[in-house]
């Protein structure tokens, strides 16, 4: 018996993921994407011979559901070391995971990030967060991530100097309104794996996806405009029909495309890359904006991380700003002034390569919006729909929901599960 004919809208990690789980029970899977590659949101391009990824991201290896899905050793992950340099008082202090760092977190335990008892109550946040199972954290009791960080014992310069601009760049928000569950989910994973990213820059994820499929499975250029029931209308002006589609586009672009979907807050970032004749920060730092003033909240010198990001003798800098502004310019400007205190005048040296403006770049997450760990993906008879908004704001979650979202659909059409 032939599988179910399936159109998924968006090559992103969520569609792809979607896809492969309905290839696998032998559907005829047609995945349509607006634009000229797959990956949505994590995808890289490269200029002059850097790697950008659009908008600084990183990847966690102990990610469940990407286990499933990803060839890890054909990405050859590059790592971050496990903790930060912040930025405060005029200089760089280092933050190092205790457990996997002890002597340099020992070294490090009364500098200015914080105070010793802080210091220990990273270990608090770290049985906290490791107790359980990783579905049992998005079923825990609710509160903002700042209210958690205060209940577990956290000083307000600690939360000042490492909580806000490490978990604001996570979550795009300094406020650190998100959900303490995603905080507890985020910190679990930073624990227990490695943070890294590929040889090859974010956008191989998507590309390792699509990969598997057979030549035309996923055709680019190809923004759908409109759908309803089994059908979807191009802006070619194309009719297709299928007997159910999944919309795996972003939130914004399914609001549009799915009526009675509910609007849902996105939170905005600013990347700026520069090239830089020798690198400001060496080793495979984070840098954290521990001061809380200025745009820059984080930066990384890429290519300190993976050498395959830049050009041989060359550095790439990548600096992430939580806002996004009209004038690119300007923003440019106010970054380069505040690094050049930090590194001097060899800031000036630094060429712009490129900014990318992300006004929908994470779906915001407030308790009152993790209240359901997943929401349906069931939208109609024979209409789903899948994305990080409908799991949580990340990696994992849009792949999760990907794989709810093919589940669901063959269990309807009484299909076995691959």
């Amino acid at each position: 018996m032939a599988g179910p004919d399936v159109i998924v809208v968006g090559a992103g990690l969520a569609g792809l993921t979607c896809a492969r789980v309905l290839h696998q029970a032998k559907a005829k899977v047609r995945v349509l994407e607006a634009s000229d590659g797959v990956g949505g949101r994590a995808r890289t391009d490269v200029v002059d011979g850097f790697r950008l990824d659009r908008g600084f991201q990183v990847f966690l290896t102990a990610y469940p559901e990407p286990q499933r899905w990803l060839d890890y050793e054909a990405l050859d992950f590059q790592r971050f070391f496990p903790g930060a340099l912040v930025w405060r008082e005029g200089k760089l202090h280092q933050v190092a995971d205790p457990l996997r760092r002890p002597l340099q977190a020992a070294a490090h335990a009364f500098n200015k990030v914080g105070s010793f008892a802080d210091k220990l109550h990273v270990l608090d946040l770290r049985q906290q967060s490791l107790a359980g199972s990783v579905e049992d954290v998005f079923h825990r009791r609710q509160r903002t991530s700042l209210t958690y960080l205060r209940d577990v014992g956290f000083s307000e310069e600690m939360v000042d100097a490492f909580f806000r601009p490490f978990f604001g760049g996570v979550f795009l928000e300094k406020e650190l309104s998100t959900s303490s569950r995603m905080l507890e989910f985020v910190f679990r994973m930073f624990a227990t794996g490695a943070t890294a990213v590929p040889a090859k820059g974010m956008g191989a994820l998507a590309e390792q996806l699509a990969a598997k499929f057979p030549f035309g499975v996923v055709k680019l250029n190809s923004p759908v405009e409109e759908v309803w029931g089994h059908r979807v209308k191009l802006a070619s002006g194309t009719v297709m029909e299928a007997d159910a589609v999944v919309v795996a586009t972003d939130a914004p672009a399914a609001e549009e495309l799915l009526l009675g979907m509910p609007p849902r807050k996105m939170n905005a970032v600013t990347c700026l890359y520069f090239a830089a004749p020798e690198p400001p920060v060496r080793g495979p730092y984070l840098v954290l904006n521990g001061e809380g003033r200025g745009p820059v909240n984080n930066l990384a010198v890429m290519s300190e991380v993976a050498p395959s990001y830049a050009p041989e003798g060359q550095a790439l800098v990548s600096v992430s700003v939580l806002e996004t502004a009209e004038d690119s310019e300007e923003l440019e400007r106010r970054v380069r002034e505040q690094l050049t205190e930090w590194f001097g005048g060899e800031v000036a040296k630094w060429r712009h390569l490129r900014t990318y403006a992300i006004p929908h770049a994470l779906p915001a997450q407030q308790p009152e919006l993790l209240e359901e760990p997943h929401r349906r993906v069931r939208m109609s008879p024979g209409l789903y729909a899948c994305g990080d908004y409908r799991e949580n704001g990340s990696i994992d979650g849009a792949m999760v929901s990907g794989r709810r979202a093919a589940e669901a659909l063959l269990r309807d059409r009484d299909v076995a599960l691959p």
